[in-house]
């Protein structure tokens, strides 16, 4: 803890450092991957591993140099947080990771500087990954060029990659598939001419048929698979050193689904005669994997209902579906372990209990400074009130003690309403996060409604009675989604009034929707809540934050969110 830590010399904190290094080592290596994964941990393991995890970055602020370490221990946590799904956590590391960098880069030797080359590619491209996922997609944008312009001058494989990525970013998270196209070509123009042999040109391949069936032209998505299917039958994956069974399969699977589309029936019977045969003589076990199984399933049933096997596709659902149950199932009971050991509020616990830790030992060391300066200015003032009293006479003393009374008691007062006044204000913005929080929760009930209706219907007789029950007491027990949105927006208003008068003075042509968007921006509320808020789709949000930032005048390279919350 920071407080505690002041006290301790850089080679004290790094001798620290070690061993809590080496208590975690013990249960969860850093190398081993079941660290990374969040049904490893039980709910006491993981409040241990995370509070030994805080302590130990808490020590890095006392280690002198050792930049090398700093930078694996931030890229580490970058990494962690990302894993088990704590994506605002991971983004906080990572970019702590390139503050740090960017600071003593030159303090490092050349072997580390290289060892950092591939990782700021790396980092670069899972955190605008993770803003995406938090919906920061501005940020995004501006991570993934800086990945590019970073790896522009490498002259290697990293380049493509970032340009393919950020092609990613456009055809996931922005829809907009003429600039994702734009950018899987440019990549896969620079792999065919300098790395025609990676396994990422076959990636990049991928991508841009999948472009192409969006946009309706199967037959240049067919060369593309069908040239994808032909490369991964020799290609050798680049980190395992083996043939990459997985991408082959899929690319056989896209390849027969594309046919079938097309008529080609023949081709795809072909195609999966060759798929089988690869699957029956695959060593790897990687053909009986869920990402390999299904694509292979799905492939042959679209097939067999065009060729007019009925019998053959329906024996193929139910095989599909069997997996598929199989899979549903276990991942049900992970989720279900997962749900009853951990949620976000573990994180929060333990960090909190953290920093309440630290903040009470900072607290003493600060009161015990502060109860030394009271000391001396008391000491001070009763030599110059003894002058005073020698100088003065005494009703002026007494006048003057009167008057200084009474501004004290007065400041106090004074003090006192301004604390009333900022509690009140934060109990208020508590009660409109839930109430936006219960009204998302009631939007999703709604959702849950429509299923057990069609539930309903696929029923009859005692059944269909006991549903009817069912469904009359959840819906007595729910109020309608439209009051609670009229009521978050009244309190919202009410809430922001000073916010809203300072907005519209900037800028008089916003909207009143445009307003209650800043608002919500302005409370944290995450995309997918505001979204459901408003009653539009993600993607008209994301229109309508477009919109906003033009209003507003915003560069490309300001973030809405950061810009909003500092007004």
């Amino acid at each position: 803890m920071r407080a505690q830590n002041t006290d301790l010399s850089s080679d004290e904190a790094f001798e620290k450092y070690q061993s809590i290094t080496a208590l975690m080592e013990q249960s969860f290596s850093e190398k081993d991957m079941k660290t990374f994964r969040r049904s490893s941990f039980t709910d006491k393991q993981l409040q241990s591993y995370l509070s030994n995890h805080f302590r130990r970055l808490d020590l890095l602020t006392n280690i002198e140099g050792h930049h090398s370490l700093k930078l694996d221990s931030y890229l580490h946590s970058g990494n962690w947080f990302r894993e088990i799904g704590f994506p605002k956590e991971s983004i906080k590391y990572y970019n702590a990771f390139f503050d740090h960098h960017k600071r003593y880069a030159s303090e490092l030797t050349n072997g580390e500087r290289a060892k950092y080359v591939d990782m700021l590619s790396y980092a670069h491209s899972i955190l605008a990954e993770n803003y995406a996922k938090v919906g920061l997609l501005d940020s995004a944008a501006l991570e993934h060029k800086a990945n590019m312009n970073y790896t522009k001058s490498l002259d290697y494989i990293y380049y493509p990659s970032a340009i393919n990525n950020y092609g990613l970013y456009f055809l996931w998270y922005k829809k907009d598939l003429k600039t994702a196209l734009h950018h899987f070509e440019t990549a896969y123009d620079i792999l065919k001419s300098k790395f025609p042999d990676h396994t990422l040109i076959g990636s990049v391949r991928d991508n841009i048929a999948d472009v192409y069936i969006e946009t309706n032209r199967l037959s240049a998505a067919y060369d593309l698979y069908k040239t994808n299917f032909e490369f991964y039958k020799t290609a050798i994956n680049e980190k395992t050193s083996q043939p990459d069974v997985q991408r082959l399969i899929n690319a056989g699977a896209q390849l027969i689904t594309t046919g079938v589309k097309l008529n080609q029936l023949k081709e795809a019977q072909e195609t999966l005669t060759q798929l089988e045969r690869i699957m029956e003589t695959d060593t790897t076990g990687v053909s009986k994997s869920e990402n390999a199984v299904i694509p292979y399933l799905d492939a042959k049933e679209r097939l067999q209902f065009a060729q007019n096997k009925t019998l053959e596709a329906y024996e193929t659902v139910k095989a599909s579906k069997s997996f598929s149950d199989s899979l549903r199932e276990i991942s049900n009971a992970a989720d279900k372990k997962w749900r009853e050991e951990l949620n976000d509020i573990t994180l929060d616990r333990v960090a909190l209990n953290f920093m309440i830790d630290r903040i009470q030992k900072e607290s003493e060391l600060k009161k015990q400074r502060s109860k030394l300066w009271i000391s001396g200015l008391i000491s001070s003032f009763f030599i110059v009130l003894l002058l005073f009293l020698f100088l003065s006479r005494r009703q002026h003393l007494v006048n003057a003690k009167n008057k200084q009374l009474i501004a004290e008691h007065e400041y106090e007062n004074a003090t006192l309403k301004v604390s009333q006044l900022n509690t009140e204000i934060e109990s208020k913005k508590r009660d409109l996060s839930d109430f936006a929080i219960t009204l998302t929760q009631n939007q999703e009930w709604a959702n849950h409604l429509s299923e057990k209706l069609e539930q309903i219907k696929q029923v009859s007789g005692a059944e269909k009675t006991n549903l009817l029950q069912e469904l009359d007491i959840e819906i007595s027990n729910k109020i309608t989604f439209d009051e609670d949105t009229k009521a978050f927006f009244e309190r919202l208003e009410k809430l922001s009034d000073a916010f809203f008068s300072k907005l519209t003075e900037q800028f008089p042509n916003l909207s009143k929707n445009e307003i209650r968007l800043c608002s919500l921006i302005r409370l944290k509320i995450e995309s997918r809540s505001i979204a459901t808020l408003q009653n539009i789709t993600l993607a008209s949000l994301n229109t309508s934050r477009y919109r906003l930032r033009k209003k507003l005048n915003l560069q490309e390279h300001t973030d809405l969110d950061a810009f909003i919350q500092n007004l």
